[in-house]
């Protein structure tokens, strides 16, 4: 499992667009949004540097 501290993130619609952008590339991937904590966890076989860049094609800043 891959963790990612997102900050931009601040509600249900973001958690949606994280998620979708991540399945996107990999549509069995298990996405993970923690909203408060600022945390996405993903389950998946895609490279740390894809998920990273589908978050940030949404407009959140990975730490």
């Amino acid at each position: 499992m891959q963790t990612f501290n997102v900050h931009g993130m601040t509600c249900a619609h973001c958690e949606r667009a994280v998620t979708r952008a991540i399945q996107a590339l990999d549509p069995q991937a298990g996405v993970r949004v923690d909203l408060d904590a600022g945390v996405v966890q993903v389950e998946s076989a895609l490279s740390d540097a894809a998920i990273r860049e589908a978050i940030e094609q949404e407009g959140y800043r990975i730490e």
